[in-house]
């Protein structure tokens, strides 16, 4: 039996993509965090926080689209005309968020208020934009003779939209929850405060999608409530509720790291039902990984270096987090 290897690169992309979710999810949810914390002091230990990985954390983003250009080369090209905008948008977001980033620690203070303002629209930007590419990828694309057939605004629906209101929620609440494990006194406590009404905003996002997609495509619907996999895929929901129970209990304890954990669970659950909801199509609704993969031989070619240098990425990055663990005070400064 041979090697699937449009299934090893699949399994690379989700991985490279829920890294991505995960690490640049707390930095852009901090800059949407931003207009609820008025203090400059307050603010500076937010942003030095992840002041030493914020950069760092975007390896994953090129890591995953480098890897769907080699390994998925129709997807890439679907994918990207599809999305060509709100991608663009987003990328524009990320470049004004690490410009803000850098700016605001040299501006003079009776400037700084304007590179704060950059910072929260740049996280907020590419935040929604992302949130807005996932829910036109879920809704799928129309594809003709291997080529995007729809027109350049059909992303932009009621879906997609709530899509990116959700995922600023999603980035908010993995951005507070860090902030409560990274920092200590009156800032600290505001975390604990907003942390709770986030959980519950961002229970009912999920709700409300996880009713919208099943009835807005019955094949997805089919895929989740046929038997057996109805057995099969309800500890999904029943772990959503549960982690949520936890991460409530947590907080109201004024918890310093279980927050931020149990928040990682409830992404990566997200994440999981989104992958029952689409496998094993790359390009929804019917072009499957195998359909869109490149030649065997470049994704074996690809593969070997690619092999090679995700344990370099995964060494700095734990080094980079091992080295600046604990948690950040006023004194601690960025150069």
């Amino acid at each position: 039996m041979g090697i699937d290897l449009p299934l090893i690169w699949a399994v690379i992309i989700i991985f490279g993509i829920m890294m991505y979710v995960v690490m640049d999810g707390f930095d852009l949810g901090i800059g949407i965090l931003f207009p609820f914390v008025k203090g400059e002091r307050d603010r500076d230990v937010m942003m030095n926080t992840v002041a030493p990985v914020w950069d760092g954390n975007e390896t994953w983003l090129v890591l995953g689209g480098a890897a769907l250009f080699g390994a998925f080369p129709l997807a890439y090209a679907v994918v990207l005309s599809a999305l060509y905008l709100p991608l663009m948008l987003m990328l524009m977001g990320l470049i004004f968020r690490g410009v803000a980033f850098e700016f605001r620690f040299k501006a003079k203070a009776d400037k700084r208020h304007l590179w704060d303002k950059a910072f929260i629209g740049g996280s907020l930007a590419a935040t929604f934009f992302q949130g807005v590419a996932l829910g036109a990828f879920i809704e799928g694309f129309k594809v003709v003779e291997r080529n995007y057939a729809g027109g350049s605004l059909d992303w932009l629906t009621p879906f997609s939209l709530f899509c990116g209101v959700g995922l600023i929620v999603a980035y908010a609440l993995l951005g507070c929850t860090w902030l409560i494990m990274k920092t200590e006194g009156p800032l600290q406590s505001k975390m604990h405060d907003l942390a709770r009404p986030l959980a519950f905003v961002l229970l009912a996002v999920t709700g409300v999608v996880s009713i919208w997609t099943p009835l807005a495509h019955p094949d997805i619907a089919t895929r989740w409530f046929s038997l057996p996999n109805l057995f099969w895929f309800l500890p999904v929901p029943i772990l959503v509720l549960v982690t949520l129970y936890g991460l409530v209990r947590a907080v109201a304890r004024h918890a310093h790291y279980t927050p931020f954990l149990l928040t990682l669970v409830l992404i990566f659950l997200g994440y999981s039902g989104l992958g029952i909801s689409l496998w094993p199509n790359i390009i929804p609704p019917s072009i499957s990984i195998w359909d869109a993969a490149a030649p065997p031989q470049s994704q074996g070619f690809m593969l070997v270096g690619t092999l090679f240098i995700i344990p370099f990425i995964l060494g700095y990055t734990f080094w980079s987090y091992y080295v600046f663990r604990g948690k950040v005070t006023h004194d601690d400064g960025y150069h």
